[in-house]
C-alpha cells in the first residue's frame, strides 16, 4: 500500500486579528522550509472584519468590528460567524503548480461532500458575478467563481490567495451556519474532508519559536497600524 502524503496541521487557537494576519504572511515566507503543505486553523478573540489587500477601508463598520487588512485579496469577511483556515503550499508542491483558479477550486471541491453530510446542499459557482465593485465588495454578499454556494446563490465558503516565489498562501472562510453554528463540529469535518479529498494524513506542525516572534513583530509594525489597515501602506 502506498503511504499517504503527510501534511502539517497547526491548531493555533485564539488570537487577535493583527497576529492572525501577520502569522499567515510569515508562514508563507517559511513555506519552503516546512517541505510540505501546512494547514492552520484558528479563531478570533473579538468580532473582526478582514478586508482584502486592495479594498477600501469600510469606515461604517469600525465601531462594531476590529478591522484588519489581509495579505491576500478578496473582499470584506466578517469573523464573528465563521471558521477560518489557512493553507500554505511550498513552491515545489503540485498544488502550487496549478493556476490560480484551479488551486482555488480544489479546496472548495473538497468541502462539497462535507456540506452534503450536514444536509446543506452546495455547489461551486461557475461564473463571476457581473458588475461587482471589487474595492467595496463583501465576500459573502458577492460570490466569486468557484466559491461554495447554495443553488439559489447564498455563499457558504470563500477564499483568497497570495502567490510568491515561496509558494501559495490560501486564506479561507466557511460560514458556521452550514452546521448550526457548531465550530468544533465544522473544524473536525473540515480536516476529515481534506484528508479524504487530497488522500493525505496530518501530523502536528512544529512551529519554530522565531516564526512566532517574527509574526508578533510584523503585527506590531504593520498589521496594527493605521497606515496598513486604512491605506494599505507599509
Amino acid at each position: 500500500m502506498t503511504a499517504k502524503e503527510q501534511w502539517l496541521l497547526w491548531d493555533d487557537g485564539v488570537h487577535d486579528p493583527f497576529f492572525n494576519m501577520s502569522v499567515d504572511e510569515v508562514l508563507l515566507e517559511y513555506a519552503p522550509r516546512f517541505g510540505s503543505v501546512l494547514v492552520r486553523v484558528y479563531r478570533w478573540d473579538r468580532p473582526s472584519l478582514s478586508i482584502g489587500s486592495s479594498q477600501l477601508y469600510p469606515e461604517r463598520y469600525a465601531a462594531q468590528y476590529t478591522i484588519v487588512r489581509r495579505p491576500t485579496g478578496g473582499g470584506n469577511v466578517f469573523h464573528d460567524c465563521d471558521l477560518t483556515y489557512t493553507v500554505i503550499a511550498p513552491p515545489d508542491h503540485p498544488i502550487a503548480e496549478l493556476n490560480r483558479m484551479e488551486s482555488y477550486k480544489v479546496f472548495h471541491e473538497a468541502m462539497l461532500p462535507m456540506l452534503d453530510s450536514f444536509g446543506t446542499h452546495a455547489e461551486l459557482k461557475q461564473a463571476e458575478t457581473p458588475h461587482v465593485d471589487r474595492a467595496t465588495m463583501q465576500c459573502f454578499v458577492s460570490p466569486s467563481r468557484f466559491d461554495v454556494v447554495a443553488p439559489e446563490g447564498e455563499k457558504y465558503a470563500g477564499a483568497a490567495q497570495r502567490r510568491t516565489r515561496n509558494g501559495i498562501l490560501h486564506q479561507g472562510s466557511i460560514r458556521l451556519s452550514v452546521c448550526d453554528g457548531d465550530w468544533e463540529k465544522l473544524h473536525t469535518a473540515l480536516l476529515a474532508a481534506l484528508r479524504t479529498y487530497f488522500r493525505i494524513e496530518f501530523r502536528p506542525a512544529e512551529i519554530p519559536p522565531e516564526l512566532v516572534v517574527q509574526a508578533e513583530e510584523l503585527a506590531r509594525v504593520k498589521y496594527c497600524t493605521e497606515e496598513w489597515n486604512r491605506a494599505a501602506r507599509h
